[in-house]
């Protein structure tokens, strides 16, 4: 049966999948690190604000600071910088693909360090769902070996997947005695501050004028929903269902990216496409189970 988490879930990787076009497409207006900066200050604000008005200040625990500190720099601020210079080099269905073998890292950090403890059905799950992934990539007919599908952008995304794979992992043991909106706020904050520091000379550069409405409804679309809503929803799942099942649902971001190609964009569906789809679905639904 699907549980309240799992269709939260769902809904964040909708909203993910969607936020590559989004996201590529202000890129068009605005400097990655400007355009970075600028979404994770208001986030933080929102959830900062947020956070106030439903449970107070921060931390309860200040020996905690150093470590959600440190998280705070591996997902807001190094993840982040892969994140938004790999997408800036390469295409948005590529760097949803490349993001996708996050739970393959997850799965690989969970056995060596033993956070959570992955039965036989999880680990299967995940494998299968990655191999989906990959015939999404066969069927999409992208040639990754070529010098044009930017594989230096590629790379940024595949070490970026591991970075967020490690924030995944090592959140759960603070989220034991937080909060999901607790936890994302303060690390959201934390990390945001290096971030901003980073972005002064892209920020100063940036020729505000020029952007269109366009590019400021696709900023407050990434803020608000891939950002506040998205972040929180995940911190809900590596809560609830732990690490491994959480990220088994970012291998829905390439099916729903490859959707939303063809519903709007009017572009072919292949039949490895449709398997790959099939086995991403098949491998959730396995690693979801206890």
């Amino acid at each position: 049966m699907i549980s309240a988490t799992d269709l939260l879930l769902l809904l964040m990787a909708v909203i993910w999948g969607t936020n590559y076009a989004v996201v590529k497409q202000t890129l068009s207006e605005m400097l990655p690190l400007s355009f970075n900066a600028l979404r994770f200050s208001l986030a933080s604000i929102l959830l900062f604000l947020a956070l106030r008005f439903s449970e107070g200040g921060f931390l309860q625990d200040r020996k905690d600071f150093k470590g959600i500190l440190i998280l705070g720099l591996i997902g807001h601020t190094f993840y982040q910088l892969l994140f938004i210079y790999g997408i800036a080099q390469t295409t948005a269905s590529l760097s949803a693909l490349m993001l996708a073998t996050s739970p393959l890292f997850v799965v690989l950090l969970d056995l060596l360090i033993g956070v959570e403890k992955l039965s036989r059905r999880i680990i299967f799950g995940a494998l299968l769902s990655l191999v989906g992934v990959f015939m999404l990539v066969i069927g999409s007919r992208l040639d990754i070996a070529s010098p044009g599908t930017h594989m230096i952008g590629a790379i940024l995304i595949l070490v970026g997947a591991a970075f967020w794979a490690a924030y995944t992992v090592f959140s759960k043991q603070y989220l034991v005695r937080y909060s999901p909106l607790r936890f994302t706020a303060t690390t959201m904050i934390l990390g945001t501050i290096i971030l901003d520091l980073l972005a002064i000379p892209s920020l100063l550069a940036q020729e505000w004028q020029v952007i269109s409405i366009g590019g400021w409804v696709g900023l407050i679309y990434s803020l608000g929903l891939a950002v506040v809503l998205g972040y929180v929803i995940w911190e809900v799942g590596v809560k609830k269902v732990g690490p491994g099942r959480t990220a088994i649902y970012q291998n829905l971001i390439p099916v729903i990216a490859t959707a939303v190609s063809y519903l709007w964009l009017g572009e072919t569906i292949g039949g490895v496409q449709i398997v790959g789809a099939g086995m991403v679905l098949l491998g959730i639904y396995l690693a979801r189970r206890p």
